[in-house]
């Protein structure tokens, strides 16, 4: 890649509400990330997300049990959604998901992929630890900055 073209791919990166680029062309590896300026509150109530027929199973018993399930796994790191898309536990539809809960990971070892716009993005790590959530459903629309796993350091 030419360094102008590098120099333009990163003033639109820069530019865009993209927090994460990743390119590869002929051997090369080009990973752009920023940070997001955005205060969150860690004890923020989590609601829980199912396929259909979940309003006819909540009961207000149900609902302080999951309340103190919530509460249980507040510790921990969040790895959030770096963009839109579609979230992938494993590379493939018969490979076994990247990690399930219980795994110990590295910081930079791949926990699952985003497809957006036909790019598969893989998400990483970004914390030594072991996996205590995963709070995307395979095949299931994410959101910009929605919790996807939780990691005890």
């Amino acid at each position: 890649m030419e360094v102008e073209n590098l120099i333009r791919l990163i003033g639109a990166v820069s530019e865009s509400s993209l927090t994460g680029f990743k390119y590869e062309e002929d051997g090369v590896k080009l990973h752009l990330t920023k940070k997001k300026d955005q205060v969150q509150v860690a004890a923020a109530p989590l609601i829980p997300v199912s396929g259909p027929g979940a309003e006819d199973s909540a009961a207000p018993a149900g609902n302080g049990a999951a309340a103190d399930t919530a509460a249980a796994n507040t510790d921990g790191k969040l790895i959030e959604s770096p963009l839109v898309g579609t979230f992938y536990a494993a590379p493939s539809e018969d490979a076994a998901p990247f990690v399930a809960v219980g795994d110990t990971v590295k910081k930079g070892q791949p926990l699952a992929i985003i497809e957006a716009m036909k790019l598969m993005n893989e998400i990483e790590s970004e914390y030594d630890g072991t996996v205590t959530e995963i709070l995307a459903e395979n095949g299931q629309p994410v959101e910009y900055g929605q919790p996807l796993f939780r990691i005890r350091q």
